[in-house]
């Protein structure tokens, strides 16, 4: 798939790009709206704002078929052009260093850390890991680091993933803490346009059945994340997580219930988000 463009990948890692925001009131409005929170007294937003900063600013015209910005072997493209049609959001491993205010000044510096190839299960897989800082009014913020991975495209008559629910069902008795909710395609689409996401399985239902094979429309692994971090903050405090980390098992589908689950262990948190039958969706683990 990539053994022959070893030599051309190289050629991304260390490449830089820097974006600018500012975390207005509107923007902070349109958070605390789509996840029902309350405006905070004291200006300091909920962990996970980050996800809606310095988003993607690609023409509409340099879109791929998938909603995300086209990839090609000029210097203008931050990603490199891996020859797979299908991106997602893997896994984050992120380091809260200072709160966000609202009114503040962001800029956040994302740099090309590796590219590997690897052979899954379903084909050819490409992995792309890049490290964001974040300084918040020129104050260091947030440090993630970031993985995607490419895959192939499906066949048009693949099965539909994930398999429909099976007769198990989730048992919440081994959690300390447990919420379920129904994200809807409200939610998704909310959430899509905080992020100026335009990947069409969030929101294109015959599209995310038809060419990517999904059962239905997919809810964001960060939207998944964030709330498992307004559950924490919810639990332990406002901005109480030293840091954060997520990975994307199996994906979730909108107008399902999604059990979201937290329990203490000797190294923190561990938390993830399960669909009815028990199918862990996102795995996650935390420290206060």
């Amino acid at each position: 798939m990539m053994a022959q463009d070893t030599d051309t990948w190289s050629a991304w890692i260390g490449r830089e790009t820097v974006s600018r925001d500012r975390l207005d009131e509107a923007l902070a409005a349109r958070w605390l709206a789509t996840f029902d929170l309350l405006a905070p007294d004291d200006g300091i937003m909920s962990q996970g704002v980050h996800f809606v900063l310095g988003t993607p600013e690609a023409p509409s015209a340099a879109l791929g078929d998938d909603g995300h910005p086209l990839r090609d072997d000029t210097p203008q493209s931050f990603f490199p052009p891996i020859p797979l049609p299908r991106r997602m959001w893997a896994a984050s491993e992120i380091e809260f260093l200072e709160p966000l205010r609202i009114g503040a000044q962001i800029e956040r510096v994302s740099r090309i850390v590796s590219i590997a190839e690897k052979e899954g299960s379903s084909g050819p897989l490409g992995f792309v890991t890049v490290e964001h800082f974040t300084r918040a009014d020129g104050v260091e913020a947030i440090h993630e680091m970031q993985t995607l991975v490419y895959r192939d495209a499906v066949a048009p008559d693949a099965p539909l993933s994930p398999p429909e629910p099976s007769d198990g069902t989730f048992d919440p008795s081994a959690w300390d803490v447990h919420r379920t909710i129904t994200p809807d395609p409200r939610l998704l689409f909310r959430y899509s346009a905080l992020t100026f996401n335009t990947h069409r399985i969030h929101y294109d239902l015959p599209y995310a059945r038809n060419v990517e094979r999904y059962r239905g429309l997919v809810v964001h692994g960060p939207l998944m994340a964030s709330l498992l971090m307004q559950m924490a903050e919810r639990e332990y405090g406002d901005n109480c997580l030293k840091t954060f980390n997520f990975r994307a098992v199996s994906p979730a589908i909108a107008d399902e219930p999604l059990h979201l689950a937290m329990r203490r262990n000797d190294a923190g948190l561990e938390l993830g988000t399960f669909d009815s039958d028990g199918r862990q969706c996102v795995k996650a683990s935390a420290t206060l």
